[in-house]
């Protein structure tokens, strides 16, 4: 009966876990991107949950970048750890 090498299934999670933050940050800061080619009077809809919000696109790409700020620091802390 062949046997499967055991690896430490944490560190599976771990790199697992960075690799969708990593993915996480890119998305944010592609749609920071997609919105920074808008004109500025251009009204957009940003998603709360299951609903979304007309907004400007101002405060849509401020709250992309406090979205990515926060997946950063996530991604510092798993790092660190």
């Amino acid at each position: 009966m062949p046997t499967t090498p055991t690896y430490g299934s944490s560190s599976l999670l771990e790199s697992d876990s960075q690799r969708h933050l990593v993915k996480e940050v890119r998305s944010h800061e592609v749609a920071i991107a997609e919105l920074n080619n808008l004109p500025a009077s251009r009204a957009v809809y940003q998603r709360n949950g299951n609903l979304f919000f007309r907004t400007t696109v101002q405060k849509a790409t401020a709250l992309e970048q406090k979205q990515v700020d926060m997946v950063k620091s996530k991604l510092q802390i798993l790092s660190s750890s």
